[in-house]
């Protein structure tokens, strides 16, 4: 979601500029994160303009899908964020803005994408839990099996006894009967 400088200001003469789109974040699902899919998420907002600085106000909505921490079928989780960001096209950058928290404009473009990606980043929850763990096909659920490894459950087995020891096995039964 890339908007022009000259677009803004043209938009914003005594006013903010308003934009509403959708952006196309399906690189998340390719990083090191829990995000499995998502789908391109809506984001309006407004930028107003103060010199040389440029404040956006935008509003991220949309879902992902990530792994259930008890079961790793899929959960739907929808987030609406809220975010604030402040941009300078001032030649003069220096550590007090990157301290501020002021990105700068490269050239003649305003690009939204990174900070939508990383206002996404920080909104994964540490866990989600699916809601109908009963009711999950045993293949959409946890795999009881991989490579190299099996799921094996403690049963209880009969107690099979030596044959050598069946005679020792009916002397320790006199013994407590006699008791």
């Amino acid at each position: 979601m890339k908007l022009t400088i000259n677009q803004i200001k043209k938009g914003s003469v005594n006013e903010p500029y308003f934009f509403d789109d959708h952006a196309d974040v399906s690189e998340l699902e390719t990083m090191n994160n829990d995000i499995r899919k998502i789908s391109p998420v809506h984001v309006n907002g407004q930028v107003t303009v103060h010199g040389e600085e440029f404040y956006v106000n935008m509003r991220i909505k949309g879902e992902m899908i990530l792994p259930c921490a008890r079961t790793l079928v899929d959960v739907p989780y929808s987030f609406d964020i809220d975010a604030n960001e402040v941009f300078s096209a001032s030649a003069y950058y220096g550590k007090e803005e990157e301290e501020q928290e002021i990105h700068p404009i490269q050239g003649e473009v305003l690009d939204l994408i990174p900070f939508i990606k990383e206002n996404i980043l920080l909104e994964i929850p540490y866990r989600v839990f699916a809601d109908n763990v009963d009711h999950v096909d045993s293949e959409e659920a946890a795999p009881s099996s991989g490579k190299d490894w099996e799921f094996v459950s403690e049963t209880k087995e009969d107690k099979n006894i030596d044959p050598r020891l069946k005679k020792l096995e009916s002397f320790l039964n006199n013994n407590q009967e006699e008791k």
